[in-house]
């Protein structure tokens, strides 16, 4: 019951209730549960194939959910375009697409540097209040500097 992960998300568990981070206590309780009634083995390889995908499709819904209630519709488009900053949140939002695609990419191929960035993004999130889309911008951003490295060598 308290192997060596188990214990692990008991230490994350702790940090999460010291830092209130409501969103890695939720993840920490969940795959404990889990893992004690006994469905890890079962559960965790597609939450770990899927739940990235599963966790961009859902912040795109509460992205678009605006749309869908109407609080924004062309009007309000047109009108934001209009503004210096709008142009600048529209290409800092490409940027950051771009480069967690490229996140994806490197986060398959390489759990060195899947650990890495998880444990990064658990600092992030229990000690800074940040949220944890870390891994995956993470990720975008060690394959551009990666690739960068590279060239340069």
């Amino acid at each position: 019951m308290f192997d060596q992960p188990a214990l692990f998300l008991l230490v994350l568990l702790g940090i999460a209730l010291w830092a209130k981070n409501k969103s890695l206590l939720i993840a920490v309780v969940f795959l404990l549960v889990i893992k004690w009634v006994g469905l890890g083995d079962r559960v965790f390889p597609t939450f770990q194939k899927k739940g990235i995908e599963w966790g961009v499709t859902i912040i795109t819904i509460a992205v678009l959910v605006p749309i869908a209630t109407g609080d924004i519709g062309f009007k309000q488009l047109g009108e934001a375009l209009k503004s210096s900053y709008a142009w600048i949140a529209l290409g800092s939002g490409i940027a950051v697409a771009l480069i967690a695609a490229n996140g994806i990419q490197l986060l398959a191929e390489d759990p060195h540097i899947t650990t890495a960035l998880v444990f990064g993004t658990i600092l992030a999130v229990s000690l800074f209040n940040g949220i944890a889309v870390g891994p995956l911008i993470g990720a975008g951003i060690a394959y551009m500097v990666m690739k960068v490295a590279n060239y340069i060598s």
